[in-house]
């Protein structure tokens, strides 16, 4: 079965430390949490304690034991159990989910799983198809546990992903200015 550490460490390097960028829809963030998105988190209590006292610079990563514990906990809470990812035999497809959950929402990704399974089911004469409900359950687990082409259900998703940073782009060029950042989790 997939390792959260694992993935969540290579997410991690993606994230980043402490950002407050304008154009970023979810406004200040640490780690990649949002303020804007999670402002009930109690790690905000600890980085707002340390603004008080000294500017945190753009990508710092304060170092703060309870704070790492926070984080982890967060995104294994939210972005790994929520989606069911403990029971995805693929490390690379349960990174894939787990990422994109992050930057996009955890209902993306699961909906972008559903998809691309759907699409190489050859008209149902494989399994019938998902329903696209942004929830992986066991329906979803059985079929992308049991498909012998893994690499080709990472590529689907990672074309989906891609396709919706064009969208994103398209419909608000304030938002070009992640595009290649984003571009790093394909």
């Amino acid at each position: 079965m997939a390792d959260f550490n694992e993935a969540h460490r290579k997410t991690q390097i993606i994230e980043g430390g402490y950002v407050n960028n304008r154009s970023d829809r979810g406004g200040e963030t640490y780690k990649g949490i949002a303020r804007k998105y999670h402002s009930g988190w109690e790690g905000w209590d600890i980085i707002d304690k340390i603004k008080q006292i000294k500017v945190i610079r753009r990508n710092e990563i304060v170092k703060d034991k309870i704070l790492d514990k926070m984080v982890d906990d967060f995104y294994k809470l939210n972005f790994w159990d929520a989606n069911n990812l403990d029971n995805i035999e693929n490390q690379n497809i349960a990174e894939e989910l787990f990422d994109t959950g992050v930057n996009m929402g955890t209902m993306v990704a699961a909906k972008f799983l559903q998809i691309s399974l759907n699409l190489f089911n050859r008209d149902e004469r494989d399994f019938k198809n998902l329903i696209v409900d942004g929830f992986i359950g066991k329906n979803t687990l059985k079929v992308v546990n049991s498909l012998p082409y893994q690499a080709a259900i990472l590529k689907a998703l990672n074309g989906l992903q891609f396709m919706r940073y064009i969208d994103i782009c398209e419909s608000d060029e304030s938002q070009e200015v992640f595009f290649r950042g984003w571009l790093k989790r394909i």
